[in-house]
């Protein structure tokens, strides 16, 4: 990329209405701001600018005040809130001449305005939601298709892409291998399935902060990094790296991890006193069954949740519910049992109500639990299969993509075996789509 390529671009965030109707009215969280603002920030992230220092302090500065302001309008009483105009360099893509300007006025005008800024960002980043799933107008012309038809055409351009994206997926294992050896990392993983090319941007990203700082980063020692859509830790111990996030705040963060570290050894111990109390039911966090929960709010539901427990005393046998899981769930909400199995129960739910519900929903909950195990056992198999009979590169799921589902797709693709996915990467999802890398998503329900 040369500095003619770069695009100055330029927002004005119209506090009345995007406040009033796309954080108050609709009510979103953090991380569906993150999801909806997602493709602009590929666009001007300073990771993406390295060999231009003056342009990436531009945009690390304006994202700094991005994301306050952004945390500002969540906050209660915000009307205080005034307009700011931020300055971004803009990623050169194909179709883009001359910088835009965007009034950001909604929800709606708000994803046109970053899609104006960054017109020709990868389709599929543009199209995924936060459980992953494309829009229903993608769902819809999926049935459109058929699987063969569709794999004859995109076949050839996703080996090509593939064999492109090859050195970047090189440069990834190294770099990945380097940092976990370097700072004695247990693992470094992806909350989201991001491109290769963005996530070697963030390794070379934590790599430099690791050159400038190295005395922050050996507190990392032992950990598993996760790249997310925020900073923190999450339920398993894990630290959770925001991908919009900049080295200051990356850095803060490794400066707390001796007081974080303490607070997730009280889940544990929270979590251990709620089992004793509960039959020996284990409090778990999935999330397929919801976004990562930051530790201080794990922390808070737990308390909640065990001061609730020993204001009433209950009559559980101590192993009664052995086996069994539980999932926390903030506010008050009628106790139910997943299809999964696992009981998902309000931290404010009556104890007593709690008692009755555990006890007479256990057989059913054992029986779910046995069942979404075997059918796990019955996905990996038929994967494994789907591997070797079909010669495939890599054959994976998105995560709303349910067990039955996924066995029934591979043993339709085992049925058909096309010539077509030899040597492909295959990610079975709900729609299709050529990802940037080489990937070739196809609908689980998919028409032979």
């Amino acid at each position: 990329m040369s500095l003619h390529c770069l695009l100055r671009g330029t927002i004005r965030l119209e506090r009345k209405h995007v406040a009033t109707r796309f954080f108050l009215q609709r009510a979103l969280s953090g991380a569906e701001v993150i999801n909806a603002l997602r493709p602009f920030y590929f666009a001007v992230h300073p990771d993406f600018f390295g060999q231009y220092p003056r342009e990436r302090q531009v945009n690390e500065n304006s994202l700094k005040r991005l994301n306050g302001y952004l945390e500002n309008l969540q906050k209660p009483g915000s009307r205080s809130v005034q307009p700011i105009k931020l300055t971004f360099y803009v990623r050169e893509t194909k179709d883009s001449s001359d910088p835009q300007q965007a009034l950001l006025t909604s929800a709606t005008d708000l994803l046109s305005g970053i899609r104006a800024i960054t017109p020709s960002l990868a389709s599929e980043t543009l199209r995924k939601r936060s459980c992953s799933r494309p829009p229903e107008s993608s769902l819809r012309s999926s049935h459109h298709f058929f699987a063969s038809m569709w794999l004859q055409k995109n076949e050839a351009e996703a080996t090509k892409k593939h064999n492109d994206s090859l050195p970047r997926r090189k440069e990834l294992k190294r770099l990945k291998e380097k940092l976990c050896l370097k700072f004695d990392l247990a693992d470094i993983r992806w909350q989201r399935s991001w491109g290769v090319a963005h996530r070697c941007a963030q390794l070379q990203s934590l790599n430099r902060l690791s050159m400038q700082n190295p005395e922050a980063m050996l507190n990392l020692q032992g950990h598993t990094v996760v790249f997310a859509d925020q900073s923190g830790m999450n339920a398993s111990g894990d630290v959770m790296l925001g991908t919009t996030d900049v080295h200051h705040q990356w850095t803060k963060l490794f400066e707390q991890l001796s007081s974080i570290r303490v607070l997730h050894q009280q889940t544990q111990w929270l979590k251990e006193r709620i089992s004793l109390l509960l039959g020996g039911v284990e409090v778990i966090h999935t999330e397929r069954l919801g976004p990562a929960e930051p530790i201080t709010e794990l922390y808070s539901s737990l308390c909640t949740f065990h001061n609730n427990l020993i204001s009433q005393r209950l009559c559980l046998h101590p192993r009664s519910l052995e086996g069994l899981s539980l999932i926390l769930e903030k506010g008050r909400s009628s106790p139910r049992l997943h299809e999964m199995g696992q009981y998902v129960i309000s931290t404010n739910c009556d104890p007593a109500r709690l008692q009755a519900f555990l006890q007479s929903h256990a057989s059913i909950a054992r029986e779910r639990t046995q069942h979404q195990k075997l059918l796990q056992a019955e996905e990996d198999a038929v994967i494994e299969l789907c591997l070797h009979s079909l010669s495939l590169q890599n054959l994976s799921k998105e995560p709303s993509v349910t067990c039955s589902q996924m066995i029934l797709c591979c043993k339709r693709l085992l049925d058909q075996r096309s010539p077509l996915m030899l040597g492909l990467h295959i990610c079975v999802s709900h729609f299709y789509s050529l990802m940037q890398d080489g990937d070739l998503c196809i609908p689980w329900d998919w028409k032979s």
